[in-house]
């Protein structure tokens, strides 16, 4: 795939997420950011692994990717601080319009400066080749997000099946524990009585 076409096709996938963030209210609002951070961050993710390096070597686009890189840093710094977040507020609702208003400012000057200028310093074939290596690279991450994902599921499943387990076991514990404990008190009561019937016999 054509680099730019892939970047472009992420850049419409957030935008759509955007207006139905603003369309969600609650719980769902809480979802769809979300997905948002999701993307986003795989997105920035390739871009600065793979994009960007390619084009700080050309000295047309040298300055407009270290201004990216910049732009990016702003709006995960603005992801973590809504991620803390468990239900949205009026000043969370502030920040995610912040995050939005960066996110299209940050999408308008990569499709109507950088790209073109992108064109421009790269060859097709080279094009072509970022473009296979950054969507290999998405679908890695994306391959790991949902093994992490599915371990915390199988983590969390084993820990509440031995949570009750354990919980299973204790009462036996403890009724074993008393007939222990009444097994040797009547011992110790049947010892007492043949030393008393010792002592009489003595007498």
């Amino acid at each position: 795939m054509d680099a730019f076409n892939l970047l472009k096709a992420d850049h419409r996938k957030v935008e759509e997420l955007f207006s139905q963030l603003e369309s969600a209210s609650g719980q769902a609002k809480m979802r769809v950011f979300e997905q948002i951070k999701t993307e986003l961050e795989l997105h920035t993710h390739i871009e600065e692994k793979i994009f960007y390096p390619a084009l700080e070597k050309p000295k047309q686009t040298h300055d407009l990717a270290l201004e990216a890189y910049e732009e990016h840093d702003v709006v995960k710094k603005l992801l973590r601080e809504l991620s803390r977040a468990k239900s949205p507020n009026e000043e969370w609702e502030a920040k995610a319009k912040v995050l939005q208003e960066n996110v299209e400012h940050h999408v308008e000057e990569e499709e109507n400066e950088l790209f073109p200028k992108a064109q421009s310093a790269l060859g097709e074939t080279d094009i072509e080749a970022l473009g296979e290596q950054m969507e290999t690279e998405k679908e890695r991450k994306q391959r790991g997000a949902s093994k992490s994902s599915s371990k915390k599921k199988s983590a969390g499943a084993n820990k509440s099946a031995s949570k009750s387990k354990s919980a299973s076991t204790a009462p036996k514990r403890t009724r074993a524990s008393k007939k222990s404990g009444s097994k040797s008190s009547s011992k110790s009561t049947g010892s007492k009585r043949s030393k008393k019937s010792a002592k009489k016999s003595r007498r």
